[in-house]
Protein backbone atom coordinates (compact mmCIF):
# COMPACT_ATOMS: atom_id res chain seq x y z
CA UNK A 1 0.00 0.00 0.00
CA UNK A 2 1.53 3.38 -0.71
CA UNK A 3 2.42 6.47 1.12
CA UNK A 4 0.14 8.66 -0.87
CA UNK A 5 -2.88 6.01 0.00
CA UNK A 6 -2.37 5.79 3.41
CA UNK A 7 -2.20 9.92 3.94
CA UNK A 8 -5.25 10.26 1.61
CA UNK A 9 -7.12 7.87 4.05
CA UNK A 10 -5.66 9.51 7.02
CA UNK A 11 -6.97 13.21 5.51
CA UNK A 12 -10.28 11.67 4.87
CA UNK A 13 -10.41 10.13 8.76
CA UNK A 14 -9.52 13.29 9.93
CA UNK A 15 -11.64 15.60 8.14
CA UNK A 16 -14.44 13.27 9.15
CA UNK A 17 -13.42 13.94 13.22
CA UNK A 18 -13.38 17.72 12.28
CA UNK A 19 -16.90 17.43 10.97
CA UNK A 20 -17.21 17.72 7.62
CA UNK A 21 -19.24 15.63 5.71
CA UNK A 22 -17.37 15.04 2.60
CA UNK A 23 -13.50 14.89 1.41
CA UNK A 24 -12.34 13.82 -1.92
CA UNK A 25 -8.84 14.74 -3.55
CA UNK A 26 -8.23 15.89 -7.30
CA UNK A 27 -4.80 16.23 -9.06
CA UNK A 28 -4.25 19.60 -9.63
CA UNK A 29 -4.20 20.53 -12.84
CA UNK A 30 -5.28 23.77 -15.51
CA UNK A 31 -9.38 23.58 -15.84
CA UNK A 32 -8.93 23.59 -19.28
CA UNK A 33 -12.72 23.08 -20.23
CA UNK A 34 -13.83 24.87 -17.67
CA UNK A 35 -11.76 27.54 -18.64
CA UNK A 36 -13.84 27.62 -21.76
CA UNK A 37 -16.96 27.78 -20.62
CA UNK A 38 -16.62 30.49 -17.85
CA UNK A 39 -14.49 32.84 -20.62
CA UNK A 40 -18.02 32.12 -22.58
CA UNK A 41 -19.84 32.53 -19.42
CA UNK A 42 -18.47 36.08 -18.65
CA UNK A 43 -18.48 37.43 -22.52
CA UNK A 44 -22.10 37.27 -22.05
CA UNK A 45 -22.33 39.28 -18.85
CA UNK A 46 -24.17 36.47 -17.15
CA UNK A 47 -22.35 37.57 -13.65
CA UNK A 48 -23.89 40.37 -13.95
CA UNK A 49 -21.91 43.42 -12.17
CA UNK A 50 -19.80 41.05 -10.08
CA UNK A 51 -16.96 42.91 -11.79
CA UNK A 52 -14.46 40.95 -9.34
CA UNK A 53 -15.61 37.82 -11.32
CA UNK A 54 -13.50 39.41 -14.40
CA UNK A 55 -10.24 39.41 -12.13
CA UNK A 56 -7.38 36.44 -11.44
CA UNK A 57 -9.01 34.49 -14.74
CA UNK A 58 -6.01 32.40 -14.47
CA UNK A 59 -5.62 31.37 -10.77
CA UNK A 60 -9.50 30.53 -11.21
CA UNK A 61 -8.26 28.15 -14.01
CA UNK A 62 -4.98 27.29 -12.59
CA UNK A 63 -4.45 26.02 -8.96
CA UNK A 64 -0.52 26.40 -8.98
CA UNK A 65 -1.21 29.85 -9.66
CA UNK A 66 -2.10 30.06 -6.37
CA UNK A 67 -0.11 27.63 -4.10
CA UNK A 68 3.57 27.24 -5.87
CA UNK A 69 4.05 23.37 -7.49
CA UNK A 70 0.56 22.30 -6.39
CA UNK A 71 -0.37 19.18 -6.59
CA UNK A 72 -3.12 18.14 -5.30
CA UNK A 73 -6.57 20.18 -4.53
CA UNK A 74 -8.33 18.50 -1.21
CA UNK A 75 -11.92 18.87 -1.64
CA UNK A 76 -14.22 19.48 1.66
CA UNK A 77 -18.50 19.75 2.58
CA UNK A 78 -19.44 20.70 5.52
CA UNK A 79 -23.17 20.42 6.06
CA UNK A 80 -25.87 23.30 7.47
CA UNK A 81 -28.95 21.70 6.96
CA UNK A 82 -31.29 22.70 9.27
CA UNK A 83 -35.32 21.84 10.36
CA UNK A 84 -35.48 25.22 11.83
CA UNK A 85 -37.47 27.70 9.94
CA UNK A 86 -38.44 31.13 10.33
CA UNK A 87 -41.90 31.09 12.86
CA UNK A 88 -44.01 34.14 10.14
CA UNK A 89 -44.51 32.60 7.25
CA UNK A 90 -45.31 36.48 6.31
CA UNK A 91 -42.01 37.38 7.09
CA UNK A 92 -38.76 38.34 4.58
CA UNK A 93 -36.62 34.94 3.86
CA UNK A 94 -33.34 34.63 4.74
CA UNK A 95 -31.60 31.41 2.74
CA UNK A 96 -31.01 28.87 5.13
CA UNK A 97 -26.87 29.07 5.03
CA UNK A 98 -27.18 32.70 6.53
CA UNK A 99 -29.24 31.73 9.21
CA UNK A 100 -26.22 31.10 12.13
CA UNK A 101 -23.09 32.03 12.37
CA UNK A 102 -20.86 33.28 9.38
CA UNK A 103 -19.65 30.01 7.44
CA UNK A 104 -16.25 31.55 6.55
CA UNK A 105 -14.68 31.56 10.02
CA UNK A 106 -16.30 28.25 11.35
CA UNK A 107 -15.69 26.48 8.16
CA UNK A 108 -12.03 28.16 8.20
CA UNK A 109 -11.02 27.13 11.69
CA UNK A 110 -11.71 23.30 11.15
CA UNK A 111 -9.61 24.02 7.80
CA UNK A 112 -6.48 25.08 9.12
CA UNK A 113 -6.68 22.26 11.70
CA UNK A 114 -6.70 19.68 8.88
CA UNK A 115 -3.73 21.38 7.26
CA UNK A 116 -1.86 21.77 10.30
CA UNK A 117 -2.58 17.58 10.70
CA UNK A 118 -1.57 17.07 6.92
CA UNK A 119 2.13 18.99 7.98
CA UNK A 120 2.29 16.74 11.13
CA UNK A 121 2.08 13.80 9.03
CA UNK A 122 3.89 15.04 5.57
CA UNK A 123 6.49 16.88 6.81
CA UNK A 124 6.98 20.70 5.20
CA UNK A 125 3.93 21.15 3.26
CA UNK A 126 2.97 24.52 1.10
CA UNK A 127 -0.81 24.38 1.14
CA UNK A 128 -3.33 27.19 1.61
CA UNK A 129 -6.93 26.61 2.31
CA UNK A 130 -9.89 28.15 0.91
CA UNK A 131 -13.31 29.19 1.85
CA UNK A 132 -15.46 30.82 -0.92
CA UNK A 133 -12.51 33.34 -0.67
CA UNK A 134 -10.59 33.57 -3.29
CA UNK A 135 -10.77 32.59 -7.01
CA UNK A 136 -11.48 28.69 -7.05
CA UNK A 137 -13.49 27.08 -8.85
CA UNK A 138 -14.91 24.96 -5.78
CA UNK A 139 -17.84 22.98 -7.77
CA UNK A 140 -15.16 22.25 -10.44
CA UNK A 141 -13.03 20.31 -7.98
CA UNK A 142 -15.58 18.58 -6.03
CA UNK A 143 -16.85 17.45 -9.15
CA UNK A 144 -13.53 16.21 -10.23
CA UNK A 145 -12.74 14.89 -6.59
CA UNK A 146 -16.10 12.83 -6.19
CA UNK A 147 -17.80 15.02 -3.47
CA UNK A 148 -20.80 14.99 -5.79
CA UNK A 149 -22.17 16.34 -9.26
CA UNK A 150 -23.19 20.12 -10.34
CA UNK A 151 -26.83 19.85 -10.70
CA UNK A 152 -29.06 20.92 -13.47
CA UNK A 153 -29.63 24.25 -10.43
CA UNK A 154 -25.56 24.46 -11.16
CA UNK A 155 -25.49 23.52 -7.38
CA UNK A 156 -23.14 20.88 -5.91
CA UNK A 157 -25.77 17.75 -5.26
CA UNK A 158 -24.43 14.67 -3.52
CA UNK A 159 -26.73 11.12 -3.08
CA UNK A 160 -26.23 11.12 0.72
CA UNK A 161 -26.51 14.86 1.51
CA UNK A 162 -28.60 16.59 -0.62
CA UNK A 163 -27.10 19.50 -1.24
CA UNK A 164 -27.51 22.07 1.40
CA UNK A 165 -23.38 22.26 2.11
CA UNK A 166 -20.78 24.80 2.23
CA UNK A 167 -17.65 23.93 0.14
CA UNK A 168 -14.00 24.50 1.10
CA UNK A 169 -10.40 23.34 -0.84
CA UNK A 170 -7.20 22.72 1.06
CA UNK A 171 -4.78 22.60 -1.78
CA UNK A 172 -0.88 21.40 -1.34
CA UNK A 173 2.19 20.66 -2.92
CA UNK A 174 2.28 17.02 -2.56
CA UNK A 175 0.97 13.51 -4.03
CA UNK A 176 -1.94 12.28 -3.18
CA UNK A 177 -4.36 9.08 -3.91
CA UNK A 178 -6.89 10.69 -6.08
CA UNK A 179 -10.30 10.14 -6.41
CA UNK A 180 -12.84 10.01 -9.44
CA UNK A 181 -16.40 12.18 -10.38
CA UNK A 182 -19.24 10.38 -9.65
CA UNK A 183 -22.76 9.99 -11.45
CA UNK A 184 -24.71 12.66 -12.19
CA UNK A 185 -28.52 11.51 -10.68
CA UNK A 186 -30.47 14.43 -12.29
CA UNK A 187 -32.20 12.58 -14.60
CA UNK A 188 -35.12 14.14 -16.40
CA UNK A 189 -36.03 15.86 -13.59
CA UNK A 190 -36.36 19.72 -14.32
CA UNK A 191 -37.95 20.62 -10.96
CA UNK A 192 -35.34 23.49 -10.29
CA UNK A 193 -35.96 24.55 -13.76
CA UNK A 194 -39.77 25.36 -13.50
CA UNK A 195 -39.88 26.90 -10.23
CA UNK A 196 -36.82 29.62 -10.37
CA UNK A 197 -39.58 32.93 -10.53
CA UNK A 198 -36.83 34.57 -12.33
CA UNK A 199 -36.21 32.17 -14.76
CA UNK A 200 -32.33 32.39 -14.25
CA UNK A 201 -32.00 29.01 -14.58
CA UNK A 202 -31.66 29.55 -18.78
CA UNK A 203 -30.95 25.54 -19.75
CA UNK A 204 -30.00 22.29 -17.74
CA UNK A 205 -26.79 23.39 -15.89
CA UNK A 206 -26.52 26.62 -17.30
CA UNK A 207 -26.86 29.53 -14.61
CA UNK A 208 -27.53 33.45 -15.27
CA UNK A 209 -26.49 35.09 -12.18
CA UNK A 210 -27.46 38.40 -12.97
CA UNK A 211 -31.13 37.14 -12.94
CA UNK A 212 -30.70 35.43 -9.75
CA UNK A 213 -32.45 36.53 -6.87
CA UNK A 214 -29.05 36.12 -4.22
CA UNK A 215 -27.41 38.21 -6.69
CA UNK A 216 -30.16 40.63 -6.61
CA UNK A 217 -30.18 40.51 -2.71
CA UNK A 218 -26.73 39.70 -2.17
CA UNK A 219 -24.16 40.79 -4.91
CA UNK A 220 -25.95 43.55 -6.47
CA UNK A 221 -24.85 46.88 -4.85
CA UNK A 222 -27.51 49.33 -6.81
CA UNK A 223 -29.62 51.86 -5.03
CA UNK A 224 -32.70 50.47 -6.08
CA UNK A 225 -33.55 47.00 -7.31
CA UNK A 226 -34.89 46.26 -11.10
CA UNK A 227 -38.37 47.38 -11.40
CA UNK A 228 -39.21 44.46 -14.15
CA UNK A 229 -38.70 41.55 -11.14
CA UNK A 230 -41.34 43.15 -8.67
CA UNK A 231 -43.26 40.34 -7.40
CA UNK A 232 -40.68 37.74 -8.72
CA UNK A 233 -38.48 37.34 -5.12
CA UNK A 234 -40.89 35.21 -3.69
CA UNK A 235 -40.37 37.01 -0.35
CA UNK A 236 -36.44 36.39 -0.19
CA UNK A 237 -34.84 39.37 1.23
CA UNK A 238 -31.38 37.38 1.51
CA UNK A 239 -30.43 34.90 -1.00
CA UNK A 240 -33.29 32.22 -2.17
CA UNK A 241 -33.26 28.14 -1.64
CA UNK A 242 -36.38 27.81 -4.02
CA UNK A 243 -34.05 25.61 -5.96
CA UNK A 244 -32.77 23.71 -3.52
CA UNK A 245 -36.21 23.01 -1.67
CA UNK A 246 -37.97 21.70 -5.00
CA UNK A 247 -34.93 19.08 -5.73
CA UNK A 248 -35.63 16.05 -4.71
CA UNK A 249 -32.19 14.84 -3.89
CA UNK A 250 -32.72 17.13 -0.75
CA UNK A 251 -35.41 14.86 0.65
CA UNK A 252 -31.97 12.85 1.57
CA UNK A 253 -30.80 15.98 3.95
CA UNK A 254 -30.29 14.98 7.21
CA UNK A 255 -29.44 18.48 9.89
CA UNK A 256 -26.28 19.29 10.82
CA UNK A 257 -24.74 19.02 14.26
CA UNK A 258 -22.82 21.96 14.59
CA UNK A 259 -23.27 24.11 17.28
CA UNK A 260 -22.18 27.55 15.35
CA UNK A 261 -24.71 26.91 12.58
CA UNK A 262 -27.41 26.78 14.80
CA UNK A 263 -30.46 29.51 13.55
CA UNK A 264 -30.52 32.82 15.76
CA UNK A 265 -33.71 32.29 17.95
CA UNK A 266 -33.75 35.98 17.40
CA UNK A 267 -33.79 36.24 13.50
CA UNK A 268 -36.21 33.32 13.38
CA UNK A 269 -38.94 34.60 15.69
CA UNK A 270 -39.21 37.85 14.19
CA UNK A 271 -42.41 38.97 12.16
CA UNK A 272 -42.59 40.98 9.35
CA UNK A 273 -43.84 43.75 11.10
CA UNK A 274 -40.28 44.08 12.76
CA UNK A 275 -38.47 43.14 9.84
CA UNK A 276 -39.97 46.12 7.85
CA UNK A 277 -39.40 48.39 11.05
CA UNK A 278 -35.48 47.17 11.22
CA UNK A 279 -33.18 49.98 12.46
CA UNK A 280 -29.64 49.63 12.36
CA UNK A 281 -28.26 48.70 15.60
CA UNK A 282 -30.95 45.76 15.21
CA UNK A 283 -28.90 45.27 12.37
CA UNK A 284 -25.70 45.31 14.04
CA UNK A 285 -26.70 43.51 16.96
CA UNK A 286 -28.67 40.46 14.91
CA UNK A 287 -26.05 40.01 12.21
CA UNK A 288 -22.98 40.71 13.95
CA UNK A 289 -21.64 37.10 13.39
CA UNK A 290 -23.29 36.66 10.51
CA UNK A 291 -23.28 36.48 6.72
CA UNK A 292 -26.10 38.62 6.46
CA UNK A 293 -23.69 41.51 7.39
CA UNK A 294 -22.06 41.08 3.88
CA UNK A 295 -25.42 42.83 2.59
CA UNK A 296 -24.74 45.69 5.23
CA UNK A 297 -28.04 47.63 6.93
CA UNK A 298 -28.84 49.87 3.54
CA UNK A 299 -28.71 46.52 1.26
CA UNK A 300 -30.88 44.31 3.61
CA UNK A 301 -33.36 47.59 3.79
CA UNK A 302 -33.83 48.35 0.47
CA UNK A 303 -34.79 44.60 -0.17
CA UNK A 304 -37.36 44.85 2.38
CA UNK A 305 -38.46 48.11 0.79
CA UNK A 306 -38.57 46.01 -2.49
CA UNK A 307 -40.56 42.70 -1.16
CA UNK A 308 -43.18 45.49 0.00
CA UNK A 309 -43.40 47.14 -3.66
CA UNK A 310 -41.76 49.93 -2.69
Amino acid sequence: MSKSFNLSSDIKRKAKELGFSSCGISHAEELTEEARYLESWLNQDRHGKMNYMLNHFDKRIDPTKLVDGARSVISLSFNYYTEQKQSDPDAPKIAMYALGQDYHTVVRDRLEKLLEYIRSEAGDVNGRCFVDSAPVLEKAWAQRSGVGWIGKNTNLLTKRQGSYFFLAEIIVDIDLEYDSPVKDYCGSCTQCIDACPTQAIYEPYKLDASKCISYFTIELKDQMLPDDYKGKFDNWMYGCDICQQVCPINSQARPHHVQEFEPLSDVLDMKKAEWEALTEDSFKKLFKHSAVKRTKYSGLKRNIEFLRGK
